[in-house]
């Protein structure tokens, strides 16, 4: 089982996420964090450009589904009722129980299979673990707080690392 931190790609923003790069790779499932990935914590309803990104991902034929920590399970099922999309809330990110779940409810295998995040020690773990692919985004917001600064500065290499990968192996 795979234990690397380093996401295969590294990007700004959840919407540069588009239906033509997963398609590249074969990607059927996306798997998206929802806090600080798709939207500030603080934001308790999806706005009006996730709204599109999402619609422009499904009409592709991609699945999105939330993959979420989060304690607390009423914002994760009020954001995603009112998106009308299914999710895992207490996936227990980096365990693989949540992402192995999120693929049998999806009917993907890992190989279709990419996680969406902001977090190295969750998000990107847990996808390197459980065999899917690996993209990270900085978090919509910015880092809140000083564990979340200090995480961030921590994340700094290993999205070097990837950034460096991508450039040499190749386009997004």
């Amino acid at each position: 089982m795979p234990v690397s931190l380093t996401p295969q790609l590294v990007l700004d923003r959840y919407d540069q996420v588009t239906p033509d790069l997963l398609a590249r790779r074969g990607i059927s499932l996306l798997l998206c964090d929802l806090d600080y990935t798709l939207a500030p914590r603080s934001v308790p309803e999806p706005d009006a450009a996730l709204r599109r990104w999402l619609a422009g991902l499904q009409n592709a034929g991609i699945t999105v589904m939330i993959l979420s920590n989060n304690r607390s399970s009423r914002r994760v099922e009020t954001f995603c009722a009112t998106l009308g999309i299914r999710y895992v809330g207490h996936a227990g990110k980096p365990s693989t129980r949540g992402y192995r779940e999120a693929m049998e409810q999806a009917g993907a295998a890992p190989k279709q299979t990419a996680m969406l995040g902001d977090k190295l020690l969750t998000d990107i773990l847990g996808a390197n673990r459980s065999g899917v692919l690996a993209v990270m985004v900085e978090p919509l917001g910015g880092p809140v707080g000083a564990w979340n600064h200090f995480l961030h500065l921590l994340q700094r290499p290993f999205k070097w690392i990837a950034k460096r990968r991508m450039t040499k192996h190749e386009s997004i």
